[in-house]
């Protein structure tokens, strides 16, 4: 399994494509919600905009965080572990022993991406980042280990009777 690990420089296109896409996205659904607020509230749009832009810089930071930490935990649930990053890479998450990861594993991934500095840090040392090794989770190549799946699947049905 290790030997289909995804390489740093597909998971740095992962991580940049994930965070333009994430961005983008909250950027509209926030967007989406000022104007909501503002027909229920009865402010203006302008108002709502105003406050937005004006926001504590640590608490913008911190709902940024919490907003992009939940469309990567939503994104990579809900299509079994392929951000937009995932797919255009050819790459995918599994656990270490190489089954499918849990709604509790993408949970726990997706909530050590949040320690600031220290998971994108922890990829200097090693191709995993500490949301990989915190989790038991792996990043590879799709194709590449499902051509070796396959392959063992063949040759473990080798000899075998076919029944028709």
């Amino acid at each position: 399994m290790d030997r289909h690990r995804a390489s740093q420089g597909l998971r740095l296109a992962n991580y940049l494509i994930d965070l333009v896409f994430s961005y983008i996205f909250i950027l509209i659904a926030f967007g989406a919600l000022g104007v909501v607020y503002a027909l229920v509230t009865g402010n203006s749009v302008e108002e709502i905009g105003y406050e937005m832009e004006n926001m504590h810089p640590l608490l913008d930071r911190l709902v940024t965080l919490t907003a992009y930490l939940l469309v990567m935990f939503l994104t990579e649930t809900i299509s079994k572990g392929r951000s937009l990053g995932k797919w255009i890479t050819g790459t995918k998450v599994i656990m270490i022993d190489g089954t499918p990861p849990t709604i509790t594993n993408y949970l726990l991934r997706n909530i050590i991406r949040g320690i600031p500095f220290v998971d994108q840090l922890s990829f200097l040392a090693d191709k995993s980042g500490l949301h990989d090794t915190w989790s038991q989770t792996r990043v590879i190549v799709k194709k590449n280990y499902e051509a070796e799946l396959q392959l063992k699947s063949d040759i473990n049905s080798l000899g075998t009777k076919e029944i028709i």
